[in-house]
Order: structure tokens, then sequence, then C-alpha cells
């Protein structure tokens, strides 16, 4: 039996962020990332949900012995659901993937913040993995934009926060402007 898989669509597309060393480009189609807000923290979740008509880019990658354990514990909030169709990914084999979603709350909140340190790892990643288009891809297929940004450099609150090139933090700083973002002092948390 081969080990499973596990679709990353946000900070998992960092490799930086894990030491899962076996993983690969995959486009998941009928689903979308959006900024989720729950009453399990203060903070948006970032999240994929079903969607018609639309494909995010993200990688595949190998959980070794089946332990998602660890996986689980870096996920915390989101539930793990298998992935019956849509993927197509540059592994030399057939996969069976898993992808990590947060569920809806049953009442709507007011927006929560995103977490610019998190953010920036994600952008990373798209960028590193996909290019500029690739990173443009990523803000275009994620939905709830109009939540404020909360602006954690210079004391990040991402534990896995990475430090960003001149040239990538230029560009979530552009792309950010050119959305419109409402950006948070970090005392506003």
């Amino acid at each position: 039996m081969s080990d499973p898989f596990f679709f990353g669509y946000g900070s998992l597309v960092n490799r930086d962020t894990h030491g899962y060393g076996e993983a690969y480009h995959a486009r998941l189609s009928g689903w979308r990332r959006t900024w989720r807000h729950t009453a399990l923290r203060e903070l948006a979740f970032l999240t994929a949900e079903p969607a018609a008509d639309v494909a995010i880019d993200g990688l595949i990658a190998r959980v070794p012995g089946d332990d998602w354990a660890a996986l689980d514990e870096r996920e915390a909030g989101y539930d793990r659901h298998p992935l019956a169709a849509g993927l197509r990914h540059d592994a030399p084999r057939a996969v069976a993937a898993q992808i990590y979603a947060v569920p809806a709350p049953e009442t709507p909140l007011a927006p929560r913040p995103i977490l610019l340190s998190y953010l920036d790892v994600v952008v990373q990643g798209f960028l590193r993995e996909f290019g500029a288009d690739g990173a443009d891809a990523f803000f275009a297929t994620t939905a709830g934009w109009e939540a404020p940004v909360l602006d954690d450099r210079a004391a990040p609150r991402y534990p896995r926060h990475r430090v960003l090139a001149r040239a990538e933090r230029a560009f979530v700083d552009d792309r950010l402007a050119g959305m419109g973002a409402r950006i948070l002092p970090p005392d506003q948390l």
C-alpha cells in the first residue's frame, strides 16, 4: 500500500514550513480558497471550499507511513477530507490525497483580521513554486479579501513565519494595495 498525500494550498505550499520532502505541483479543480472567520480564534483561517468553475494550484506531499498526527496537530481547527476527483499532479504515480478545510460556522461572523506574517509565508511559497503568475493566481482564486490585514511583520505571530526577500515583500504589499486592503497596525488586535 502506498503512503497517502495531502493537498496543500496555503502555507503548505512553502516547503520551508514543513519537512514533507516528496512533494509535487498539483492543481485541484472545483475548489477555491477563502478567508474563514470562526469562533475558534481571533484571526482568519485560510481554507478551501468547493466552488464550481475554479481551480487552485498547490502542492501534494506524501505523508510517510500514513502518520497524520503531526500534520493534524499543525492544522488544528481544520477537518481532513479525501479528494475523490479534480486533482491533477506531477507525481510519477497515482496518489490518494486529502485536503484540510475549516467548517463554515453556523452563524456568519464579522471578518477577522488576516495575519500578514502568515500571508507572507503563503505568497513566498507561491512565488517560489509557481512564479509571479502563480502568486497572482493565488490572490485571484481566494475569496474574502474584505477582511482587514494585521501587520505583524515587526513581531511575527505566525509560528512558521519566514523572512521575505525585498522583492517578495514588495510583491505582497503591491497586491494588497491593488486590492485596497485595509492594513491594521499590530496593536489593533
